[in-house]
């Protein structure tokens, strides 16, 4: 049961909150989600499985609502609170506004960060090495040689370091950083870490001391899947201590996936380890041969074993059977039997490889530790060996995977073969998990203290069944489930527009009849927002369109042309000036977009957004539902269409008074099977239905 002292705290926030908001009105919705979470939290739903999953309108203000719920009973029960959103934005809102009010209205003393992945941090020492006279060792580890202005940005990035101007962040820098430059400088557990001298007081280690103060932890999806796949409680507060506050919840599952799935070229790899190969014995006598002698002959051996594989493989692949995006997909995920012999080989090559030069690399670090090596030596053997030791993981999770036999229950992994954009005649071998839903039940939500997940689109087709099956939510009747509707005024505010049309979008003259179609309804309205299932069909549309939009004085800005910023900060500009104002965009403009008031009255989506299954995950995924008797269409494309479809319209009304139309060009809506949940699962426009064309 909820303690009287966390109801207490939590009314003495809403108090507060009515004095530091001018014009706050508390709304019903949002009271209740409050309540639900703390009482999730405090065990009155069940006493072990604390978990409830919310679907908050817009509007509803759900991130002071989990603030209010979970804070409170986190601080009473000494336990840490854990926020992990999907997108910088939400981050930047909670650790520049959300928090610092709840810091204002709450009565007692808490602290919040962000926390990053080490990935984000450089490791100072690194930085130094590669800015030394004599790169020596450091350039061993570039793909290619430096160019002048790797080299320049570099050295006024140490400058910046060490006159303390910079933090050592990558987020932090001016200006974006190359990815080539920065796997030079960026740390790694391997040697970067507070047990090494030089590296008590890098970057990482110093965001890391923070962290385990802090009470509130802002991360991301990415990071989350990192603390957890490595044990938990690694980068993060571990889970048996934490409370878990996963926002935007519904794109955890695609990141769960993305973070389990490996790729690894075949020549390339055979190439860094050729380097590795003349490296391993300036290592191994720094490690002392002694000890190291073993370690070094199980290492070139193993190497020995795995270069000449890899190329066979990439000689034996046939590049007839590739498409025409470069791609080859193992259907239902098994592999010839020679392919399958080889995958076996490189993974016990990988995993012995790996093994010994860890043991090398931890003999060096000891030998330093012991003041046995120079600093001067043993530093960059470190960053060295940890920069192989790192590719030596990856390449072992990629032939693990490749090796690994597929299962009778469940579905297969996802496996395929890429040519390589880099390299002639090689192939990136690419392996991914169709499903993660008992992993993430494993690694996260049977050993969190509670688990809050909240998102203004968690149910497809007004359901969260096909969510609870992505997420790994297998205990339904324990989980604490919420739909709450946004307190907008959709009746009356807004319309939803279904005009004849004599074509579906199927039809091949579907484009020219959106560039017959869409002036009409952009005629008359200042700002509007154009979504498109395809750059192609946006493109096609807006360069038939650019005449009449000179001729008009409309100006219509396109997706791509320009940064996402530069479009949007045009488009406030123009509005607020009144002139005429379209935005064309795609599938990414569908979410995250912010245009409140009349920054947006007029949205248009020229169609249901069914995704086609192009990518190798999706087929497999779609093959194998049909393998099991299912139906793909109807058990993956519906339910992500009603989800995009509601995020969608979502861009219309972002507060209360906002208003303005929705126009759906697709009466597929209206004529297909299905059309009918998808119209039912949208908020309650008023709605004006056209009459039927002959619709073909």
């Amino acid at each position: 049961m909820l303690h009287n002292q966390i109801k207490q705290d939590i009314k003495k926030c809403y108090e507060n909150l009515g004095n530091q908001l001018d014009n706050f009105i508390p709304r019903r919705a949002q009271n209740y989600l409050v309540a639900e979470i703390a009482k999730t939290l405090g065990g009155e739903y069940h006493k072990k499985h604390r978990m409830l999953v919310a679907e908050a309108g817009t509007g509803i203000g759900k991130s002071l609502s989990y603030l209010l719920g979970a804070i409170p009973y986190a601080m009473f029960n000494n336990k840490k609170v854990l926020i992990s959103t999907a997108t910088v934005a939400l981050q930047e809102q909670l650790i520049n506004k959300d928090l610092p009010l709840f810091n204002r209205i709450y009565p007692k003393e808490f602290s919040f960060i962000l926390a990053k992945g080490r990935q984000r941090y450089c490791c100072h020492h690194k930085l130094e090495a590669s800015c030394s006279s004599e790169i020596g060792q450091q350039a061993a580890l570039w793909d290619e040689k430096p160019k002048k202005s790797d080299l320049d940005l570099l050295k006024r990035m140490l400058k910046a370091s060490e006159s303390q101007k910079w933090d050592g962040d990558r987020d932090s820098w001016p200006t974006t950083i190359p990815d080539r430059v920065w796997q030079q400088i960026v740390a790694d557990k391997h040697s970067c870490h507070s047990g090494l001298p030089k590296h008590r007081h890098c970057p990482f280690a110093k965001a890391r001391e923070h962290l385990e103060k802090a009470d509130v932890i802002i991360a991301n999806h990415a990071l989350l899947m990192a603390d957890i796949e490595l044990g938990g409680g690694i980068i993060l507060p571990e889970p048996e201590k934490t409370i878990y506050v996963i926002d935007e919840a519904h794109h955890l599952p695609q990141v769960a996936r993305d973070f389990s799935a490996a790729a690894a070229s075949l020549k390339g790899a055979a190439s860094w380890l050729e380097k590795l190969n003349q490296s391993v014995g300036k290592l191994a006598e720094l490690a002392d041969y002694k000890k190291s002698g073993r370690f070094q002959t199980a290492l070139n051996e193993n190497i020995a074993l795995l270069i000449p594989s890899l190329r066979q493989i990439a000689s034996t692949i046939d590049p007839a059977m590739f498409n025409k995006d470069g791609v080859y997909r193992f259907e239902h995920g098994e592999l010839p039997a020679w392919l399958q012999e080889e995958a076996k080989g490189c993974k016990e090559s990988c995993k012995k490889a790996l093994q010994a030069l860890g043991k090398i690399h931890d003999l060096i670090a000891e030998r330093n530790k012991d003041n046995e090596l120079a600093p001067r030596l043993a530093e960059p053997a470190l960053a060295e060996s940890g920069f192989y030791l790192q590719r030596l993981e990856n390449l072992e999770k990629v032939w693990s995977q490749m090796a690994q036999p597929n299962k009778d229950k469940g579905a297969p992994l996802a496996r395929w073969l890429e040519k390589s954009p880099d390299r002639e005649n090689d192939y990136i071998v690419e392996v991914s998990p169709l499903e993660v839903g008992h992993r993430l039940d494993q690694l996260l939500w049977s050993r969190a203290v509670g688990a809050i997940l909240v998102s203004a689109t968690l149910r497809a087709l007004n359901s969260f069944d096909y969510f609870c099956r992505q997420a790994g939510i297998f205990e339904k009747e324990a989980t604490r489930f919420l739909a709450l509707a946004s307190p907008f005024d959709y009746q009356n505010n807004a319309r939803l527009v279904i005009p004849a049309m004599p074509l579906e979008p199927q039809a091949e003259q579907f484009t020219e009849l959106l560039i017959e179609k869409l002036p009409e309804f952009l005629e008359g309205e200042t700002a509007s927002l154009v979504l498109f299932s395809s750059y192609w069909q946006m493109n096609q549309v807006a360069d038939k369109l650019r005449p009449l939009a000179v001729k008009n004085r409309w100006e219509l800005l396109i997706q791509g042309e320009e940064s996402r910023h530069i479009i949007l900060k045009k488009h406030k500009e123009n509005c607020q000036k009144g002139k005429t104002s379209i935005l064309f965009g795609t599938g990414s403009f569908s979410e995250g977009l912010d245009l409140p008031g009349n920054l947006l009255t007029n949205l248009i989506i020229t169609k249901i957004p069914f995704a086609v299954p192009t990518s190798p995950v999706e087929e497999a995924h779609a093959e194998y539902i049909e393998s099991r008797g299912g139906n793909p269409f109807l058990q993956i494309a519906v339910p992500e269409a009603s989800k995009k479809l509601i995020q969608s319209v979502g861009r219309l009304l972002r507060k209360e008074e906002d208003s303005g139309r929705v126009v759906l060009l697709d009466r597929r809506v209206l004529t297909r099977r299905y059309g009918k949940a998808l119209l039912d699962s949208l908020p309650p426009f008023k709605r004006v239905i056209e009459q039927s064309l002959n619709t073909r």
